[in-house]
């Protein structure tokens, strides 16, 4: 899918040389229609061998019985080291004790700031905690003024939100119903909400920022909570003035340095195809960490194993170290497939809530109301035995 189905291709080759029996047939697909093109293949009965999944959809596709469960070929497979994953990525694709995914690449979201920003109100290390946070987000304000802020939260994303939410269960008892009520999602929900309150961030989509790259430069914001990529992106659009005067960061905790979510994409077999040992040969290949470095390389996608963190290309790179840390908190997201419209509430009561026009209390309340109406089907296929329901919690 998208860029970097287009870049694997550089791959294959290798592959094909070194199983000459095998010729794999590459079919790329734009990202905004993979789901329904593989939805769509499903009921025709013509789904592809192998292909990567995001990993919120490993669990819709587990509960349509479309994979093939991996335990036995990962067992038979010593170079593909379980231990040497991050715990959070992996887990992602292991659905009821049984693993249906490999992971391919990971992201997760943590804060860019200006390090000379930062120094200027008197903040002289990154903040590893939600209070040292508040501290520095509020010595910044002082020091930009009411034109400039602190942090930008853009109001049309989920992802701000939920990596600052994913330190507690979303949903509970076995992913029936939201959780949103607990303690700690209103702790976090408030910690947002005195975001914008105190006008640390502007109430605004990123559609509103003309361009997020050049207002990060322009010092509009200080702190911007955003996933890997955007290493590449600031170096290429930041001027060479600035190219020390930012860096990243460990996402802040509640009381020290926090979770986040371990997104990505992880490769898959289905259960129809009739190549399942060659499809095995293929992933185990990608997976191998010098071909993950060369990935890397190609696309600046990050290694879900930690050995290839060990090439200099990853070891020497300053601004992916904070990711490397990161991913060793990072954990999935609930396990439903019924999560990214639970995803999509968040955002909405979110914006709510940072404009003012919902409590803690009433968000709380009202995303538990509408995570429960998404679940109801999921909950009465577990008290009728329904059989697999995809996951748990989280």
């Amino acid at each position: 899918m998208g860029f970097e189905g287009e870049q694997v291709a550089q791959l294959l080759p290798e592959f094909e040389r070194r199983n000459p029996g095998i010729h794999v047939d590459l079919q790329q697909m734009p990202v905004l229609s993979a789901h329904e093109k593989l939805l769509t293949a499903y009921a025709g009965d013509s789904l592809p061998d192998v292909t990567p999944l995001g990993n919120t959809w490993i669990p819709e596709f587990a509960l349509l019985g479309a994979l093939d469960p991996l335990d036995e070929e990962i067992a038979a497979t010593p170079a593909l080291d379980v231990a040497d994953y991050y715990a959070g990525p992996w887990d992602s694709g292991v659905i009821d004790g049984r693993t249906y995914a490999v992971p391919w690449y990971v992201e997760t979201r943590i804060p860019f700031y200006r390090v000379d920003l930062l120094h200027e109100a008197g903040i002289d290390k990154p903040p590893a905690s939600w209070d040292e946070w508040r501290t520095a987000m509020a010595a910044v304000k002082r020091k930009v003024g009411p034109k400039r802020y602190a942090i930008l939260l853009p109001l049309n994303e989920f992802e701000p939100l939920l990596n600052l939410a994913i330190h507690d269960p979303l949903l509970r008892d076995d992913g029936r119903y939201g959780n949103f009520r607990s303690a700690g999602f209103k702790r976090t929900l408030a910690f947002y909400k005195e975001i914008f309150d105190n006008d640390w961030a502007p109430k605004v989509a990123n559609t509103a920022i003309s361009n997020v790259w050049d207002e990060f430069g322009n010092g509009y914001y200080t702190f911007y909570v955003n996933g890997p990529w955007n290493i590449a992106e600031f170096r290429k659009r930041l001027p060479p003035s600035l190219a020390d005067k930012w860096m990243t960061m460990p996402l802040p905790g509640p009381d020290g340095p926090g979770a986040s979510v371990a997104g990505g994409t992880s490769f898959v077999v289905f259960r129809n195809s009739r190549h399942k040992a060659a499809a095995w040969k293929l992933i185990a290949y990608l997976s191998e960490p010098r071909v993950q470095v060369a990935f890397h390389t190609l696309t600046g996608n990050l290694p879900p194993r930690r050995s290839p963190w060990k090439d200099p290309s990853l070891a020497n790179d300053r601004h992916a170290r904070a990711f490397r840390e990161q991913l060793e908190r990072a954990v999935p997201t609930p396990k439903v497939p019924e999560w990214e419209r639970i995803a999509t509430e968040l955002r909405l009561v979110g914006e709510q809530v940072a404009n003012d026009r919902m409590t803690v209390d009433q968000a709380a309340a009202e995303l538990d109301r509408r995570a429960d109406a998404i679940l109801e089907k999921r909950r009465w296929m577990l008290d009728h035995g329904g059989g697999h329901a995809a996951g748990a919690t989280q």
